[in-house]
């Protein structure tokens, strides 16, 4: 190797560095941020123009409504009362959820010979795809009182069909998922307790329930945050189970507004009345991520 080559090298190692020291940080984000901008925001903002129009979904025929979507949302009973399911729905699982994933983190983390392989039991069902979760309860909320769930419980509820139902078996089927998640969460919240916490707190004659009321429960808020803000957003956009296992029926009693959009647009070919839904329940997913973040953030810092 020559001189002149080992010059031209330091040369250009001395470009890249002083390229490398210049540039501004975000430079070198630019190709993903290129790829984001045409695969989530350009289509987004393509949403947000069609839910003003009466596009059908097909070829470039389309005119401007104005806020005219939004009118038919206002005034479509089974829009509106699908607002009340994925309310409903959404306050069960995120209590019934957060719940049981705290009181197995609670179990696993005790020391239990077992706590490992309970932890891959019951986080097991969190990669199951939800379709096949679906189709899985639906052979155990089989309406026959001898096979099922009606046979281990001695009842003869048809959990899937009754309207004043479903909408909890929708739940209970979400919860046995996605129980498993919060729980890991959980899990990695307790094991940032500090044991010198708890050792001074049995000093001190704390018992069980009080050493989780003033020292583990006040630790935990960061991992709170993250569980109720992820089944919450979670439970506001669900769609799989419940397209699978009762396409929104018995009747309306299922159905979200995830459904509804998905059935105008893909159904009734409303394209732009869909993406209007759609927005409406973009834009209450964010107030509510948004409410939730600053409330349980004061929560942690007042913890």
């Amino acid at each position: 190797m020559t001189s002149l080559t080992v010059q031209r090298r330091a040369a250009g190692t001395r470009r890249r560095r002083r390229f490398s020291a210049t540039s501004p940080s975000w430079l070198f984000a630019a190709p993903a941020l290129v790829v984001y901008a045409l695969v989530v925001l350009y289509p987004a903002a393509a949403g947000v123009v069609y839910a003003f129009t009466d596009w059908s979904g097909i070829g470039q025929d389309m005119s401007f409504v104005g806020l005219a979507n939004f009118g038919a949302l206002l005034n479509d009973e089974q829009a509106m009362g699908s607002i009340g399911n994925t309310l409903l729905l959404t306050v069960a699982i995120v209590a019934v959820q957060n719940g049981v994933g705290l009181l197995l983190a609670l179990g696993v983390n005790a020391k239990l010979k077992s706590r490992a392989l309970l932890r891959v039991i019951f986080f097991a069902p969190v990669v199951v795809s939800p379709v096949m979760v679906a189709f899985l309860w639906k052979y155990v909320y089989n309406p026959d009182p001898s096979a099922g769930l009606n046979g281990l419980l001695g009842l003869s509820v048809d959990w899937l069909g009754d309207p004043s139902v479903a909408l909890w078996s929708i739940a209970g089927m979400v919860v046995w998922q996605y129980a498993g998640y919060s729980m890991v969460i959980f899990l990695a919240g307790l094991e940032g307790v500090p044991k010198e916490l708890h050792e001074a707190a049995m000093i001190d004659g704390a018992g069980t329930f009080q050493r989780f009321r003033y020292v583990t429960w006040p630790l935990l808020a960061p991992a709170v945050t993250i569980n109720l803000m992820l089944s919450t957003i979670g439970g506001l956009k669900l769609f799989d189970q419940i397209f699978a296992a009762t396409n929104g029926g018995p009747g309306y009693a299922t159905e979200t507004l995830s459904t509804v959009l998905y059935k105008q647009a893909f159904v009734f070919g409303k394209f732009g009345y869909s993406t209007a839904i759609a927005l409406v329940l973009a834009l209450f997913v964010a107030a509510v991520s948004l409410v939730q973040v600053y409330y349980l953030r004061n929560r942690e810092v007042s913890a």
